[in-house]
């Protein structure tokens, strides 16, 4: 049963796509983890990353941490997760995956260093989740909600178009889902006032950096079709975006010609000190 506050919707929009939700997204970079330990003042012994969907923000604390929970919702995405911690040839025993929801976590009151939130926090209920946050860390401890820029850097036509499809997407599902079916999303931009105004945390703040990964255009195409808006439609049985997505298809293979290149990733982190 899902806990009171969360969204059904919310967590079945990522239903179906875990294969290419974790072949084309982004991976967390390390600079998270130097980041959050320094502001934390030490290696952290426990970290939990909520929503941490295939596991693509969780297993880069596997070194640099003493224990790491990923906590999903999703089945499927969970199910990813885990198929990908049974194939790692060591850091075994630091990891591991836990169905769970933010607002109903499954630590103990002040016992956690660090909780992330990675492309997930929009997601979350933010009142209830930033209170079950503030009870699970120690005093001291880090919260960090993070995201990256979409679409990722590359060219304006390019980018223009893939806002444009992802737009479409939106106004389809509006038609074609009800209102009670429809997920909800909280505007990013208002992370670090919820933050604040939770009176959860001694201190918040924003920091901004990049980071860059390979990519081609199979990846810059799977990126935006991993979208969930995009996924809804296409789950929905609707031909509407066919067109759009055969057009951004092909604006972008023309741009690629076969090569892979390095494009730049902007992220935008909302931290919050305990």
């Amino acid at each position: 049963m899902i806990p009171a506050g969360n969204s059904k919707p919310n967590i079945d929009r990522f239903l179906g796509f875990q294969d290419d939700y974790d072949r084309y997204r982004p991976e967390a970079p390390p600079l998270v983890t130097d980041l959050l330990s320094t502001y934390l003042g030490r290696r952290p012994s426990l970290v939990a990353d909520i929503g941490c969907g295939t596991g693509l923000s969780t297993f880069l604390w596997k070194d640099a941490a003493d224990t790491v929970t990923g906590v999903e919702p999703n089945p499927d995405m969970l199910r990813k997760a885990q198929e990908k911690l049974s194939r790692l040839e060591s850091g075994t025993e630091v990891l591991s995956f836990v169905q769970g929801y933010s607002n109903e976590l499954p630590f103990d009151s002040g016992t956690v260093d660090i909780i992330t939130c990675s492309q997930s926090f929009h997601w979350m209920d933010p009142a209830s989740t930033l209170q079950e946050i503030s009870r699970c860390l120690r005093p001291g401890g880090v919260f960090a909600a993070y995201d990256c820029d979409w679409p990722l850097v590359l060219q304006p036509d390019i980018e223009a178009r893939y806002n444009q499809l992802t737009a479409a997407s939106d106004a389809l599902l509006a038609e074609l889902q009800p209102a009670a079916e429809q997920a909800r999303k909280w505007d990013k931009e208002g992370h670090l006032a919820r933050i604040k105004a939770s009176g959860a945390f001694a201190y918040a703040r924003e920091i901004v950096f990049h980071n860059t990964e390979p990519c081609d255009a199979e990846r810059y195409i799977g990126l935006a079709l991993s979208q969930g808006g995009i996924q809804t439609v296409l789950k929905l049985g609707s031909a509407a975006l066919e067109q759009e997505i055969a057009d951004f298809s092909a604006q972008v293979k023309n741009y690629f010609r076969g090569r892979t290149l390095q494009v730049l990733i902007s992220y935008r982190m909302r931290v919050g000190v305990k």
